[in-house]
C-alpha cells in the first residue's frame, strides 16, 4: 500500500532539480522616473480611473492607500478624514521610493487646511512634496495666468460659499459660479460627461472669467476639457488632472500633454 508522506500528496512526482539562490540582477522597478503616492477617499469612483490614464506615462507610476469618509459630503463629514490621513500616508510602501504624494480630495483639503494635510502626511514621509486638488487647481490658475474664474461643484452651498472664499483669498476672483448641489458622493461620480460639459460651457461662456475650474475628485472630467476649451476658448481646470499635472512638476516631470488641456503644456 502506498502512502502519502505529511503535506505531499501520493501522487505528486519527485523533485529531480531544485536550483536555489539563482542569480540575478535588480533594476530601478516600476516608476523608476517618479513614483507617486495617493491617499484616497473610500467612496471615490473616479480617480483611480482618470489618474491610471493619465499618469500613462514612461517610468511613471502611482500607489495609493484609501480613508474612511462618509458618502454624504458636508463640512462636518468632511472634517472627520483629518484623523487618518496620516495612516493613510504611512500605508504606502512604507520604506521604498516615494517622489511626491497628493491627498485626493478637494473639499476636504480645503475644510482641514492644505497646511494641516501635508504636515500630517509629513509625518510618515517627512520632506515629501505634497499636493491636493485645490492645490494643484490654485497652482494651475496661476501658471494659467487666470484672474477670473467659474466655479462649477457639486456641492452644499455651505461648501460652495467656503470654496469660493477660499479661491478668492489666494488672489483668483469667483464671480461666476454654479451647483448640482448633490452631497452624495456615491451619486456624484455617476453625474454624465454630458451634464457636466453642458454647464461647465454654460459658466465658462460668461464674459465676467477667463476661465472654469470643476471641482470635486468624483466628478468624470478628463474626457470633455478639450471641448469644454474649444467652445469657450477658455482652459478648462478640474480636480483630477489640476492635481496630476501638479504631481508631476513637483516631481520634475514636464511632459506636454495637450489631450488633458491646455494647463499639461505649461
Amino acid at each position: 500500500m502506498v502512502t502519502a508522506t505529511k503535506n505531499r500528496p501520493a501522487s505528486r512526482p519527485a523533485l529531480l532539480v531544485n536550483k536555489t539562490h539563482l542569480p540575478h540582477e535588480l533594476d530601478q522597478g516600476l516608476g523608476a522616473r517618479l513614483r507617486i503616492g495617493l491617499i484616497e477617499l473610500a467612496t471615490d469612483q473616479t480617480s483611480e480611473h482618470e489618474f491610471r490614464r493619465i499618469f500613462a506615462l514612461p517610468g511613471v507610476d502611482f500607489y495609493e492607500s484609501r480613508i474612511w469618509n462618509d458618502a454624504t459630503i458636508t463640512p462636518e463629514t468632511l472634517a472627520r478624514m483629518e484623523t487618518d490621513v496620516e495612516g493613510g500616508m504611512r500605508v504606502i510602501m512604507p520604506n521604498l521610493r516615494i517622489d511626491v504624494a497628493g491627498f485626493t480630495c478637494t473639499s476636504g483639503a480645503m475644510v482641514i487646511g492644505e497646511d494641516e494635510v501635508f504636515a500630517l502626511m509629513h509625518k510618515a514621509r517627512p520632506g515629501i512634496p505634497c499636493s491636493s486638488p485645490i492645490t494643484g487647481a490654485i497652482a494651475g490658475m496661476k501658471a494659467l495666468g487666470l484672474e477670473r474664474i467659474a466655479l462649477l461643484t457639486p456641492y452644499v452651498q455651505s461648501i460652495n460659499d467656503m470654496m469660493r472664499d477660499y479661491i478668492e483669498e489666494r488672489g483668483v476672483s469667483v464671480p461666476v459660479m454654479g451647483s448640482f448641489n448633490n452631497a452624495n458622493d456615491d451619486e456624484v461620480a455617476r453625474i454624465t460627461l454630458e451634464s457636466t460639459k453642458a454647464a461647465a460651457i454654460d459658466l465658462a461662456r460668461s464674459p465676467h472669467v477667463d476661465g472654469i475650474f470643476v471641482s470635486c475628485t468624483s466628478i468624470r472630467t478628463i474626457d470633455i476639457i478639450r471641448e469644454v476649451e474649444a467652445d469657450t476658448g477658455k482652459p478648462m481646470l478640474a480636480s483630477n488632472p489640476a492635481q496630476a499635472w501638479h504631481l508631476l512638476r513637483l516631481g520634475g516631470v514636464k511632459d506636454s500633454l495637450p489631450q488633458w488641456g491646455r494647463l499639461f503644456t505649461v
